[in-house]
């Protein structure tokens, strides 16, 4: 038994700050301002400036591609496409006898050329080695001629493919996507989850939810996921999200909901020039982006998911997606209403007026990526510039959808931007749109509370109230109490999960494969 002595932030229904906390067994058994005759002799943890937490959660995340990227190259910080070139050099000398390499980050918009990198700058420094050069929002991505001679019989015919550049998008991309996922081996998949679980972590994560389903054959990530959460001892919570159409892909699995991007996602992003919009884009390119479904496999697909009592989260960015996204919900609904069903729509940039009221009114939940706010890989010149100021300045309208009672959570979309909910709370903050900002105590909960909520989990988890398990992050310093503009210098200094502090099961990693594959549960 534990005694946490300090500023405790509960989140709960009325946002209490407490001063004592005191867990036992993994669980919380009091919170409150004066500590009972019965806990005053139990071992006590003085926090000081410091303060208690709930465990945060990221209800946004491919962790399948977040691990494999995470264990490659990172080009996110550069400044030039000279700069990335030498760290793909740098990168090649350093992998041994890896075949097959992965660099992730590259924007047209961080770096003084002001285009991503070029398939023939690619093979000036990787010429003998296949390499995948991932676009920052993962929805393209430039490979070398190596990786192009062995993919162009796949992708010479598919939307999105550009020989001339290496540049691939769209379903081009999504099968350069696919190659590499089935290039990994099983136990090296396995060891990058942990290592990135393990990061995530020391960010104060301590349940994430993963969209699966990306190419590896028969959709094996989805059953590497489930094994890798069975194997994970320390506490840290696994909520996998299928990435299909097919509400049988969740079902067979047992899996109660289903959805996220790739196969559920209706449109593409603003990076790439495809998210759906309702107005055409109004620089050189124009268009109205891609839809890549008709209402009627929406709708099809979200009653069969509705009626079989799967919870339905779908992509949308663009204002066309979004409002084929809330008629398809609502078709459902109608068609087969449930009271508590916690469907939601992933991102929601782009909202209209009428989508806000179907979610307010069938309950329609929505997970943001308050970190896309003020974004260098996609910054708001080049927003304005495609659509347009008065668009852009609709951008992410966290408080409009708080104002409408639509709970909103918050996730990274890793590997597109690094998991870290201090980033979170501070962007949705400090929203430099002042008349989107929220306050840091809804923040806060977005990060936590609202979160756990979106998996029926925030009976268990989510504040800090005596019943509840003890899962907690410890701060550096108090949001509640710093000025907003010194909430991004805010450290986590420890996540404790179940009362206990979290530590890394990477020898659990390893027995979870083998007993995966002697089990046939890699089937």
């Amino acid at each position: 038994m534990i005694c946490y002595k300090g500023k405790v932030l509960t989140v709960d229904s009325n946002d209490t700050v407490a001063g004592y906390l005191v867990e036992d067994k993994g669980r919380i058994v009091y919170v409150g301002n004066e500590l009972p005759e019965q806990y005053k002799n139990v071992q006590t943890v003085e926090l000081g400036k410091k303060v208690l937490v709930p465990a945060f959660v990221d209800t946004h995340q491919h962790m399948a591609s977040f691990s494999t990227f995470h264990a490659g190259l990172n080009v996110m910080d550069a400044e030039s496409n000279e700069e990335i070139a030498q760290m793909v050099k740098e990168f090649v000398q350093s992998s041994g006898n890896k075949k097959t390499l992965i660099a992730f980050g590259a924007s047209p918009y961080s770096v003084k050329e002001g285009r991503l990198i070029s398939r023939e700058e690619l093979d000036k420094v990787c010429p003998d080695k296949e390499i995948m050069v991932v676009k920052y929002d993962g929805h393209a991505c430039i490979i070398n001629s190596k990786l192009l001679d062995k993919l162009k019989g796949k992708v010479s015919e598919l939307r999105g493919y550009h020989e001339d550049t290496g540049e691939m998008n769209q379903e081009a991309f999504f099968e350069c996507s696919n190659y590499i996922t089935n290039s990994l081996s099983i136990i090296e998949l396995f060891k990058n989850m942990q290592s990135a679980i393990d990061f995530q972590a020391s960010h104060g994560i301590g349940c994430i939810h993963t969209v699966s389903g990306v190419g590896f054959t028969g959709n094996l990530d989805i059953t590497f996921e489930k094994i890798f959460a069975k194997s994970l001892t320390n506490g840290f919570q696994v909520r996998v999200f299928p990435q299909s159409m097919n509400v049988d892909v969740a079902l067979k699995r047992k899996l109660p909901r289903i959805g996220g991007c790739f196969e559920c996602a209706l449109d593409g992003c603003f990076g790439s020039h495809d998210a759906a919009m309702n107005e055409p884009y109004i620089d050189s390119l124009g268009g109205d982006g891609v839809l890549y479904y008709d209402d009627e496999k929406v709708i099809d697909f979200c009653k069969k998911a509705n009626r079989a009592g799967l919870q339905i989260e779908m992509h949308a960015i663009g204002d066309k997606a979004f409002d084929q996204a809330c008629r398809a919900l609502k078709a459902a609904l109608d068609d087969y209403p449930r009271k508590d069903h916690r469907h939601g729509i992933i991102h929601d940039c782009l909202p209209t007026e009428e989508g806000i009221k179907i979610c307010r009114d069938y309950n329609i939940q929505m997970p943001v990526q308050s970190a896309f706010i003020n974004w260098k890989q996609e910054p708001d010149e080049y927003l304005k510039s495609i659509m347009g100021k008065e668009r852009a300045e609709r951008l992410n309208p966290l408080r409009t959808f708080n104002e409408n009672g639509i709970v909103v959570s918050c996730g990274s979309d890793a590997p597109c931007t690094s998991p870290d909910p201090i980033v979170w709370i501070d962007k949705a903050v400090n929203n430099m749109n002042q008349s989107q900002a929220v306050s840091v105590q809804e923040a806060l909960r977005m990060c936590t509370y609202n979160g756990y909520y979106v998996t029926f989990d925030e009976k268990e988890r989510g504040s800090l109230e005596a019943g509840k398990i003890a899962d907690m992050v410890v701060l550096s310093d108090d949001l509640y109490s710093v000025d907003k503009k010194d909430i991004k210098n805010i450290k986590v200094e420890g996540l404790i999960l179940s009362g206990k502090k979290y530590e890394s099961c990477r020898e659990n990693v390893i027995k979870a494969v083998i007993r995966g594959m002697f089990s046939g549960n890699m089937a």
